[in-house]
């Protein structure tokens, strides 16, 4: 496919990606709300459908994850074939991590089945609490889109395939998460921050959707280690 196929097919596919992960972020959280573990496998149980449109949509944004991972790789592969390839691996293994449902299905089964009513409280309490701790942390996957990002936004900055004020943003925002997703990880940084860091990204990524859908890229600056 022309580059400029392919910019389109990552635009709309950016646009698919942010809309399938707000939307499933927004689900999520109201199916897990209240306070205490009981409270929010209680909620899970009543929001049952609402969990399971939640795994859909984030198959969805894993898989376009794989999309712009392709779609990424080959415009900006001429201009630095090396860091191209890291961004497309790092891309698509965040798309094939973020596929791990075993934990919030784990959450819907102690919510929902008949024989979870079998467990004793204190070991629903202790499954819910782990599977709450691990379903809230999405370090790996986040961390792999951040690095991956970094790599595309810079290719698109350096070869001057689109506004250099917008590539511009995307290397910022994108530092931003590489730097702050692991000290999250860590326990250091906690609080409203942790979705703060990510609205740079949405003012980027959205801007860019329409940019390629759009205009698609310009013919990248010549460069020595584009691949042959």
């Amino acid at each position: 496919m022309t580059s400029s196929m392919n910019a389109r097919i990552a635009g709309v596919t950016f646009l698919v990606y942010i809309a399938a992960g707000l939307t499933s972020l927004r689900l999520w959280t109201g199916a897990t709300g209240g306070d205490g573990v009981a409270a929010k496998v209680a909620s899970i149980a009543e929001h049952a459908t609402d969990v399971r449109l939640t795994i859909l949509l984030t198959l969805v944004g894993n898989f376009s994850a794989l999309v712009l991972a392709v779609t990424l790789y080959s415009i900006t592969k001429e201009q630095d074939a090396d860091l191209a390839r890291m961004g497309l691996t790092c891309r698509i293994a965040e798309g094939i991590c973020g596929m791990d449902f075993s934990r919030t299905l784990g959450l819907l089964w102690l919510a929902t089945a008949t024989d979870a009513a079998a467990l004793d409280a204190g070991a629903t309490s202790a499954l819910g609490a782990y599977f709450l701790k691990m379903e809230g942390s999405f370090g790996a996957s986040a961390t792999l889109f951040a690095v991956g990002s970094t790599c595309f936004s810079w290719l698109l900055l350096r070869g001057r395939m689109v506004p250099a004020t917008l590539a511009w943003l995307g290397v910022i925002a994108s530092i931003l998460l590489v730097v702050c997703l692991p000290l999250q990880l860590a326990g250091l940084l906690r609080g409203p921050i942790t979705q703060y860091i990510w609205l740079p990204m949405l003012l980027f990524e959205v801007p860019l959707a329409l940019w390629l859908i759009i205009k698609g890229v310009a013919a990248p600056a010549t460069s020595t280690r584009a691949s042959t």
